[in-house]
């Protein structure tokens, strides 16, 4: 009677950890960082938190509206400074506010001469405070889907030529 007993314990046991082993072995999907949405956040570089940074460019890809939710939880204003190819912009954040760019009255900031055409990457680095900086693929986008064709940049025209009239000597 005993030697059941035991046994049944021993079954229980082993359906009890194999079922919830699992959880062991593989990694929680609940517990992995990624970006929710089409833009990257930006791995940590000081006090600032960037957020879904993205960039929507023309179709040419010369210009492009970079994106972004800044997020400050510190006591203290600070600066971002963020750019590609040696070209920087710096964005205040005040202490324990956050500033998202095209949204909320807050104009995305141009990029010019980012020479990336949409659906690729365009290389950016971003520090603030006394940390180092970080550089990261921050991806480029069209206008296609409906609530990104307001922050497409308008392309400049070329000017053309023109004509000016000139006047005939009278025979």
């Amino acid at each position: 009677m005993k030697l059941r007993i035991v046994a049944s314990i021993a079954v229980g046991a082993a359906l009890t950890l194999g079922a919830a082993g699992c959880s062991m072995i593989a990694p929680q999907a609940t517990t992995i960082d990624f970006s929710a949405s089409d833009g990257v956040n930006i791995p940590p570089s000081g006090p600032l938190d960037v957020r879904n940074a993205m960039v929507i460019a023309d179709e040419s890809g010369t210009a492009g509206n970079f994106l972004a939710a800044i997020v400050n939880p510190t006591d203290e204003d600070h600066t971002l400074i963020f750019g590609f190819d040696g070209v920087t912009t710096e964005i205040e954040v005040p202490a324990r506010d956050s500033i998202s760019l095209g949204v909320d009255g807050n104009e995305p900031i141009l990029l010019d001469g980012i020479d990336t055409k949409p659906g690729a990457t365009l290389p950016m680095s971003f520090q603030s405070g006394d940390a180092e900086g970080v550089r990261i693929d921050v991806p480029v986008l069209d206008g296609k889907l409906p609530y990104y064709t307001e922050y497409v940049p308008l392309e400049t025209p070329t000017p053309s030529a023109t004509p000016t009239p000139t006047a005939t000597p009278t025979p």
